[in-house]
């Protein structure tokens, strides 16, 4: 008996949208995670912690870097220890709290970001957002801080 692919009109659409968002997180972030690793030796977990820093004017605290990125805090605090001994990012006391520590990248983390984000954007720009408009990354954009403001729910 042969087999066939299960059609959209099918699915519900609920399905439908959750494997698509699934499907289209894997596949690019596999795209650029590929990308990144082959021109500047840098895992997508790192940039993404890096995108975060690059982002802030200030230094980071490492507790907002484990709610803001999706890596768990130990993941976060992996990547931190891995970045630091390239030398692209420091850890310095936080003048708030004693307790925690800072994040924020150096000169050289700097140059790499901007490098790095050069080559994610141009991994993206034919697969992501050369294919969709201002209001298709506006929803996406709602979608997503829709699904995240409910994150423990």
């Amino acid at each position: 008996m042969a087999k066939r692919k299960l059609t959209q009109a099918e699915m519900p659409v609920a399905d439908h949208a959750f494997y698509g968002l699934v499907w289209a997180g894997t596949v690019l972030t596999e795209r650029v995670d590929r990308a990144l690793s082959k021109a500047h030796d840098l895992p997508v977990s790192w940039f993404e912690v890096m995108l975060w820093l690059a982002s802030s004017p200030d230094p980071v605290p490492a507790s907002v870097l484990g709610n803001s990125t999706m890596l768990s805090r130990s993941q976060v605090s992996r990547v931190v220890d891995a970045l630091q001994s390239r030398g692209l990012v420091t850890r310095t006391p936080s003048a708030r709290d004693a307790r925690s520590v800072e994040v924020s990248l150096t000169p050289e983390g700097h140059q790499l970001f901007e490098a790095a984000d050069a080559t994610r954007r141009a991994c993206l720009t034919p697969v992501f957002t050369d294919l969709l408009d201002q209001q298709d990354l506006e929803a996406l954009s709602t979608v997503w801080r829709k699904l995240k403001a409910n994150k423990e729910g």
